[in-house]
């Protein structure tokens, strides 16, 4: 898949995306690289196909795509290869990777690795994949996990019910959520926008609120 610079951009913006969706299905008989990789292959296809226009963000769209190549992993019955030339490929790249860091003193971006390899951005992604494992920033050396904190996927599948109950909003209820959630609007501020009370607002809130929770649940 050919992929315009702004949907390479894109992809290289939202790898952190992939992760959260990978760790989701740790423990379950695939190795983490190939849970990455296949989620990867994922979230190109959702830049590829993302439409601006339909009002989402692109992580809304995102998520899905990423889920169903990690999912098609276990539906297949076995990991996603890598082969010889990719390997070495991949081998190649982690030697770039080292030689930016010694050059700039800092960690590189996947751009950077691709742009001096003469690789598509997406590519150097999937192949840097199979050799960077992922560090939990909630792990010690020892492997033990010191801070608890909620499951990455936990946070993304409430992320995609809350967008799907709000576009079920009609367009005022839309607006209220926006200007009082999204901007941090005063409820008095977006009375004034609205052409409503305070008080309209504040028991409109209200509902909407109850109306989402019934949604989402």
């Amino acid at each position: 898949m050919t992929l315009t610079e702004e949907q390479k951009k894109l992809v290289e913006e939202n790898l952190g995306l992939v992760h959260a969706c990978a760790n989701r299905f740790r423990g379950r008989g695939a190795e983490y690289d190939d849970l990455f990789q296949a989620g990867s292959v994922g979230l190109v296809k959702a830049a590829g196909g993302f439409k601006e226009e339909l009002g989402f963000k692109f992580s809304t769209y995102a998520v899905p795509a990423i889920l169903g190549e990690i999912k098609r992993i276990f539906r297949d019955g076995g990991d996603v290869k890598i082969g010889r030339t990719s390997k070495e490929k991949a081998l190649a790249l982690m030697k770039i990777k080292e030689e930016l860091a010694n050059e700039t003193g800092r960690e590189p971006g996947v751009g950077e690795i691709a742009k001096k390899a003469g690789l598509d951005v997406c590519e150097a992604a999937s192949l840097l994949s199979a050799c960077i494992p992922a560090v939990s920033l909630t792990t010690d050396e020892n492997g033990e996990n010191d801070i608890p904190v909620p499951a990455p996927d936990e946070k993304l599948e409430t992320l995609l019910d809350l967008k799907k109950a709000v576009a079920a909003l009609d367009e005022r209820d839309r607006a209220i959520i926006a200007l009082r959630y999204e901007k941090g609007m005063t409820q008095s501020a977006a009375a004034e926008l609205l052409g409503m009370t305070q008080v309209q607002v504040s028991r409109r809130e209200k509902q909407i609120l109850i109306k989402l929770r019934a949604l989402m649940n």
